[in-house]
């Protein structure tokens, strides 16, 4: 493995799309107890499930710790690589590499910077240099030549493209005081350009309401196909995600991509607003002399947060009046890939959803 000081760009590498085919997929075993309640026994249960929806149509490779290498072991199928990989958390998408590719199909990876969505400005733990170490490790077990970028902090569900040049992020995550302070939105995009291998970005104002990342755009907007787009919605003019998805639909109805090409938007139905309850909130330890969560607390809930695997949608249940309703919806955009839905609360205590925990290795050679 090589470590490279050149930009993907300028090499002529880009991101692929992630409905595009994929070698396998990444995950990381929950284990963290002030995310995970009563020591991450249903979040495990949950991770499985998801691991194995995905991996009827690709490898799955899932990272553990020592203390938790038996157990994911047992719990997950022979076909499922396990792998001992130490970590803070069990966030995939933000602390792995995003793999980019050249023409001939070579895979490298850029390793960014992680902070936990925050730093100590509002980042939500510390220490976080586990994770931030987690991208290059995964490239060296890959064998493949990875992009130092720690300088730019930056997550995999900070960003979505289209594959062929365009990007959609959101200003409330990017712009965030806690991850790149110093750099102006011009410079930022300009990062993304010379890193995804995009011409044209995308800028969303916000996310979903009460997203802890900074409103990641992967919970609210997501590509179906190049120029087509599917957005979390709300008809409820009383939820304060009402507002914040609208000004994005304002956004997108008014945006083209790097061709040229109009923006379809498809708006996924959000589950009824989904709260924490006190028997969660009891079975997660306190970080730092503080609750992680309080009773009452809005989650980030969102049919958007789902992974797109080389068979099929793994999509969130939240056992809600909606869940068959946005199924519908995914099986009429993605007509050659099965629907699977997820039983997914005990994920989103956690603070993200299966989106979130996944992380694909595109197709090369």
């Amino acid at each position: 493995m090589k470590i490279l000081h050149s930009t993907p760009t300028k090499d002529g590498y880009f991101m692929p799309a992630e409905y595009e085919h994929h070698t396998g997929c990444f995950m990381i075993w929950p284990e963290r107890a002030d995310s995970w309640q009563y020591g991450a026994v249903y979040a495990r249960k949950a991770f499985a499930d998801v691991a194995h929806a995905i991996a009827k149509s690709e490898k799955v490779t899932v990272f553990t710790s020592f203390e938790g290498y038996d157990t994911a072991r047992k719990m997950l199928k022979d076909h499922i690589r396990v792998v001992e990989m130490s970590s803070d958390d069990s966030w995939a998408r933000d602390v792995m590499p995003t793999f980019v590719k050249n023409s001939d199909g070579t895979i490298r990876g850029i390793d960014w910077g992680f902070n936990a969505w925050g730093g100590l400005y509002d980042g939500l733990y510390f220490p976080w240099d586990r994770d931030n170490r987690m991208a290059r490790k995964v490239c060296d077990l890959l064998e493949v030549d990875v992009y130092d970028k720690r300088s730019f902090v930056m997550e995999g569900g900070a960003f979505h493209v289209d594959g062929q040049g365009t990007a959609i992020v959101t200003e409330a995550c990017l712009l965030s005081k806690g991850r790149n302070p110093h750099m102006t939105k011009q410079d930022i995009e300009m990062e993304l350009k010379q890193t995804l291998g995009v011409t044209h970005v995308i800028w969303l104002p916000c996310g979903i309401y009460e997203d802890e990342t900074n409103e990641h755009v992967d919970n609210i907007c997501t590509y179906a196909e190049p120029g087509h787009v599917i957005l979390a919605w709300t008809d409820d003019r009383e939820d304060p995600q009402y507002e914040m998805s609208r000004r994005c639909l304002e956004v997108l109805e008014h945006e083209t991509d790097a061709r040229g090409r109009s923006i379809r938007v498809t708006k996924l139905p959000m589950p009824a607003p989904v709260y924490v309850t006190e028997d969660e909130c009891s079975g997660l330890i306190d970080f730092d002399g503080e609750p992680t969560r309080k009773a009452g607390d809005r989650l980030a809930a969102s049919y958007v947060n789902f992974y797109i695997s080389n068979g099929a949608i793994v999509m969130p249940r939240f056992n809600d009046e909606n869940d068959d309703k946005a199924a519908d919806i995914l099986r009429n955009i993605f007509k050659n890939r099965e629907i699977i839905q997820i039983d997914a609360r005990n994920i989103l205590i956690g603070g993200g959803n299966i989106h979130c925990i996944t992380q694909q290795i595109p197709g090369g050679r």
